[in-house]
């Protein structure tokens, strides 16, 4: 390949030199930049001076898809954008302290110094900050208003009996487990919306808005809209009055050696929840191959992204029955500011969590008819499952997809499926959680449907017992509303939304969600029907035993020690280890709170709510990831939280509790749900491998761009300098 060697100029006339620490420190302090025939390299510099940890953005729209390449200056303000396909370029400066530059266009293999544009004022400068930054500034009850007194009193529910109740519903379980709050869409009233009185009815109105429109409500209701409307509309009055939220900090260290590869895929219609490129327990499988998305209620096919051509494609989903609902049935309450009365989602499968594997094959869990369960998953069925815990309805069950044979294979499940994982096992068992729903947990064994493609044979399901007369094995149980038996076990209500595989001793984890929330472990036994076992671990929250204090989990993964990691609405990434646990996991006292020395929380990046004093951040992080091999490159068993509001995934060194921001600058919005990482080639370096996301958010018209915008396909990598190549 051949190479080009820049000696940038700077004011003085003098060789510009690196002057990288750290991580960074691979960099020679005399060694200029060098490209090759696929870099654009160059130099950025402001009427200030070299701009460090700012970003170079590269876009071009002559591939298949749009495609974008985004890298961060060095201390010197110099960088590399690297692996470019042969197009044309227009690339631009973008950082805090700044406002867009002017693009140039360009090819790859050239020099390019760029002029990066000082903000004129704090407002412009601010404009370009992550979500959370603004959402910081909402002004939220404060302690002494719980227990709420209801809509003649405060306008708190009574059943809100604190403050930390409250924000789980304000963040994990309710806003933002959709979108972000705080971008500009939604801390300013688009003028569209229509004109109001007040702030609070132009909120009371915007909530009707589109196909979700009755979901805000019902999230409302739950907070209490007379005293969550005038929050918001305060909100969003003092923003337009000028008032301007924290200054977040530029990239720094290791944070400069990432690069982001974006790739556009779907319509601007469709809204992606998360993407899968490669077998969680092998991440080899599938190197160098098509990535693919769920787009649950927004409309029935799977993106499909060639990441070597830059080719999107689509696989249509369907149902075995016609009679399936579809999200088209949801009419908008109201007229979307940006959409107007049409209904944009139309889907019927309703597709929600993609999962690859050790053939490569796409499992889904998918909607294939009306809730009501078929015969033998009933009371009076014979199938050893409905004998123990019959089940009546389901609202989403299972599909695959072979890309070899070009085939979509829909199997009828009895219990509700919303996300799902491969055991280590035999049987390659697939586990899914039901999405807070149920009461029951499922599987399918995937060697015996392959065999048989009996689908009722193949699967099971289990209630959640805990073991509570501690005698290690399942007895007959109490419901969950009947008092406690000491002859007997119990069975909790509750069901997964999270659920992940412990690759120690094949125990299934899931998350609770709700207030203070919790994880279970379950142990299938040898006949997983009648012998799984449960155990409960709620958030350490308001116990004097615990040493720290936390509440509502969502999504998790499970390392390679089998410690337990879940995001959490106060605002925490927090690992649990049931090693720790000093007293007895089973009995009449593990009923929840009985271990919190086997927390560790991990506060996440970011400013705080006004209002709250405790520990934590603003940040609302959907899921979290374990990088188990190491294919970012900050090292084995990295858990990863998304940053939902920080426009950013946030990796945890857990040796030191810092994070490592890989913030996605452009477009601005970024919101993932899930991810994974790949390795494509092991013996390439750091260009051989990386992490896959997508843009999540239900609403991508409120991300930069607008109307029109669609979701992206991102890939991390982890350079070991900023001016590799």
């Amino acid at each position: 390949m051949t190479k080009r060697v820049l000696y940038p100029p700077i004011a003085t006339g003098v060789i510009l030199l690196a002057s990288l620490s750290g991580l960074n420190a691979q960099q020679s302090p005399d060694e200029a930049i060098s490209i090759g025939s696929d870099d654009i390299g160059g130099v950025v510099m402001s009427a200030k001076g070299p701009e460090a940890g700012v970003w170079v953005i590269a876009e071009t729209a002559d591939l298949p898809t749009k495609f974008a390449k985004i890298v961060v200056t060095d201390d010197s303000g110099r960088y590399v954008l690297p692996l470019l396909p042969k197009a044309n370029y227009k690339v631009w400066v973008r950082g805090y302290g700044l406002v867009d530059s002017l693009p140039v266009q360009t090819t790859p293999g050239k020099i390019v110094n760029l002029t990066a544009v000082v903000a004129p004022n704090p407002r412009a400068a601010a404009e370009y900050y992550p979500a959370i930054y603004w959402f910081s500034m909402l002004r939220v009850p404060d302690k002494g208003e719980f227990p709420g007194t209801g809509p003649r009193g405060n306008g708190i529910p009574e059943n809100m009996k604190s403050q930390g109740q409250w924000l789980h519903l304000l963040k994990t379980d309710s806003c933002w487990s959709c979108h972000q709050m705080g971008e500009k869409a939604t801390r300013e009233i688009p003028k569209t919306l229509g004109h109001f009185d007040s702030s609070t009815a132009a909120w009371t109105r915007r909530v009707l808005s589109g196909q979700a429109g009755n979901n805000m409500i019902n999230g409302l209701a739950q907070l209490g809209p007379e005293r969550a409307v005038p929050m918001f509309a305060d909100w969003t009055d003092r923003i337009a009055a000028g008032e301007l939220p924290p200054i977040p900090p530029r990239p720094q260290g290791v944070e400069r050696n990432v690069v982001i590869t974006e790739w556009d895929w779907a319509d601007p219609k469709a809204y992606l929840h998360d993407e899968i490129a490669t077998d969680k327990r092998n991440p080899t499988l599938n190197a160098n191959g098509a990535i693919y998305g769920a787009a649950e209620l927004s409309v029935d096919y799977l993106p499909v992204l060639d990441p070597v051509g830059a080719v999107t494609n689509q696989v249509r989903v369907p149902v075995r029955d016609p009679k399936t609902p579809s999200s088209a049935n949801d009419k908008p309450p109201a007229s979307s500011p940006y959409w107007g009365e049409e209904a944009i989602w139309h889907s019927q499968a309703n597709v929600h969590n993609p999962m690859l594997d050790e053939k490569g094959r796409v499992w889904i869990t998918s909607r294939i008819r009306p809730s009501e369960n078929p015969s033998f998953c009933k009371e009076g069925s014979g199938n050893p499952s409905a004998v123990l815990f019959p089940l009546k309805t389901s609202g989403r069950q299972l599909a695959m997809y072979d890309p070899k044979t070009k085939q979509v294979t829909l199997i009828n499940t009895c219990f509700g499926t919303h996300h799902l994982v491969f055991a280590g096992d035999a049987n390659n068992t697939l586990w899914t959680s039901s999405g807070g729903g149920g009461g029951a947990v499922g599987w399918l064994n995937t060697k015996l449907f392959d065999e048989t493609h009996d689908e009722e044979k193949s699967q099971g399901w289990t209630a959640l017992v805990l073991d509570t007369n501690g005698n290690g094995k399942r007895d007959e149980y109490v419901e969950p509303d009947q008092p406690f038996d000491p002859t007997k076990d119990k069975r909790i209500n509750a069901a997964f939304y999270g659920v992940a595989v412990s690759p120690v001793d094949g125990s299934i984890w899931g998350t609770v969600l709700g207030f203070p929330g919790a994880v279970v472990r379950l142990n299938p036994g040898p006949n997983p029907p009648a012998s799984a076992l449960a155990e409960i671990y709620e958030l350490p929250w308001n116990n004097p035993n615990a040493l720290v204090h936390g509440f509502s989990p969502r999504g998790l993964d499970v390392d390679r020690n089998g410690v337990v990691w879940t995001v959490i609405a106060s605002g925490h990434l927090a690992s649990f280890d049931r090693r720790k646990c000093k007293g007895p996991l089973n009995g009449p006292t593990a009923t929840g709170q009985h271990c919190p020395e086997g927390w560790t929380l991990y506060q996440l990046p970011g400013p705080q709510l006004k209002g709250v004093t405790d520990p934590g951040s603003a940040e609302a992080s959907y899921y979290d990831w374990v990088d188990q091999f190491d294919t970012l490159g900050l090292g084995a068993n990295m858990p990863i939280a998304t940053g939902n509001g920080n426009d950013a995934l946030l990796a945890l060194l857990p040796d030191t509790g810092k994070f490592v921001v890989l913030r996605v600058p452009y477009p601005m919005g970024f919101y993932a749900k899930g991810m994974d990482g790949r390795i494509d080639d092991p013996n390439a370096g750091w260009k051989g491998k990386g992490l896959w996301a997508t843009y999540g958010t239900r609403t991508p018209f409120h991300a930069e761009g607008g109307k029109g915008t669609t979701s992206k396909v991102l890939h991390f990598q982890l350079r070991p300098d900023p001016l590799a190549h």
